[in-house]
């Protein structure tokens, strides 16, 4: 059985270990705050291709203000173990409904009935906004970060899978493809295990691509659903189509001199030696779930169902993702969420929003959570 994460590469007042019986998972988390038990819970969920160790520059700031602040490897994810690895396995297992379901039992797990709030980073996003839509009770209030929530699918919305946008991209004079069906194919995951640069230089590139310190980071708000539309984003998202992942990033490479301040190639380690032990499998089987509609006809049952607690919302200038589906960060504020206390992009940080510009994600997280009460403050920052 595999060790907890070694007490070296953590943060001094954060501990790793496992959690059994978590909706059939042995569930490995990081914790902070834990010699203050009574003290209210904040749950912390990352992204792809991320682990809970992407929280560790939030954790100690939030358990030293007094919460008690758990981060879980996700369902496919690190050391957390109890899902299925196989492409052909139980794909099911991976649907938003799921992962919430992982989420509900963490909490219950932990011997709580609620917790004062659900962050969640990137997809990590979106398994947030379904665990405060479904669950308000549990999950008290909800960050989200990267990835906004449209709201739950119309019920005369098309199953995924069935969209034409794909001849469209590859039809374009520069011919293109989208990342998520990418990630849905059953190369993917050998693409970026057996790549020629290895994972951790494919993971230096990756993170370096879509963050602030990648000068082509620009994000503009994109008018439709369109294949011209999206081939106005970067590679990482719209990938050229007869290159794979590991290809589009390695061409973004920084050079060797150039050392990343907010990941520095010793955590980055921590990364890219839980994945070449892993793969990426597990992650990629959520895009699957996305993509192939795993799920659909259950999240639109929820058609017209709003998130009624306090939301936030943090991501960063330079990050591509707030515009990805056009018109979802409007949705969201518009439609979706009924309390919404602030949309914040921050300078300075691209798609990795709490590791880039940690300490104004900090800020903001400690103000929303003491401000719920009162109504909330505004952090400031720049606006969505």
């Amino acid at each position: 059985m595999i060790a907890p994460l070694d007490a070296g590469l953590l943060p001094a007042g954060m501990r790793s270990r496992f959690i059994q019986n978590v909706n059939g998972l042995t569930m490995h988390v990081l914790e902070a705050g834990m010699d203050r038990p009574g003290q209210r819970c904040v749950l912390l969920l990352h992204g792809f291709p991320e682990l809970a160790y992407s929280w560790r520059k939030v954790m100690p700031a939030l358990a030293q203000a007094g919460y008690y602040v758990v981060a879980p490897d996700q369902r496919g994810y690190g050391r957390t173990s109890g899902w299925d690895p196989d492409y052909d396995g139980d794909l099911a297992s991976f649907r938003i409904f799921n992962l919430v379901r992982d989420m509900v039992g963490l909490v219950a797990a932990l011997g709580r009935t609620s917790v004062a709030a659900v962050v969640g980073h990137d997809f990590g996003a979106a398994v947030a906004a379904w665990c405060a839509l479904l669950r308000p009770d549990i999950f008290r209030s909800v960050t989200l970060m990267s990835a906004p929530f449209p709201g739950p699918p119309g019920l005369d919305s098309p199953q995924p899978g069935t969209e034409t946008i794909h001849q469209a991209l590859a039809a374009l004079d520069r011919p293109r493809k989208h990342y998520q069906w990418y990630y849905s194919t059953r190369l993917a995951n050998d693409d970026m295990m057996r790549c020629r640069q290895g994972v951790h230089a494919f993971l230096r590139a990756y993170y370096h691509y879509k963050s602030a310190d990648w000068p082509g980071n620009r994000p503009i708000r994109l008018a439709a659903w369109t294949a011209s539309e999206l081939a106005r984003m970067p590679t990482y998202y719209i990938m050229d189509l007869e290159q794979d992942m590991a290809q589009t990033v390695a061409a973004e490479m920084p050079p060797a001199e150039a050392a990343c301040t907010w990941l520095p190639d010793h955590e980055l380690r921590v990364y890219s030696d839980e994945y070449n032990r892993t793969g990426f499998q597990g992650g990629l089987q959520w895009y699957r779930c996305r993509t192939q509609g795993i799920g659909h006809q259950e999240l639109q049952v929820f058609h017209g169902r709003t998130i009624d607690i306090p939301l936030m919302f943090i991501a960063g200038v330079c990050d591509w993702g707030v515009y990805q589906a056009p018109g979802a960060i409007e949705r969201m504020q518009n439609r979706a969420g009924r309390d919404v206390r602030g949309c914040h992009l921050l300078d300075g940080a691209g798609h990795w929003v709490q590791q880039e510009q940690h300490g104004r994600v900090i800020d903001l997280l400690l103000t929303f959570l003491s401000g719920q009460d009162g109504g909330g403050q505004d952090g400031g920052g720049t606006k969505a």
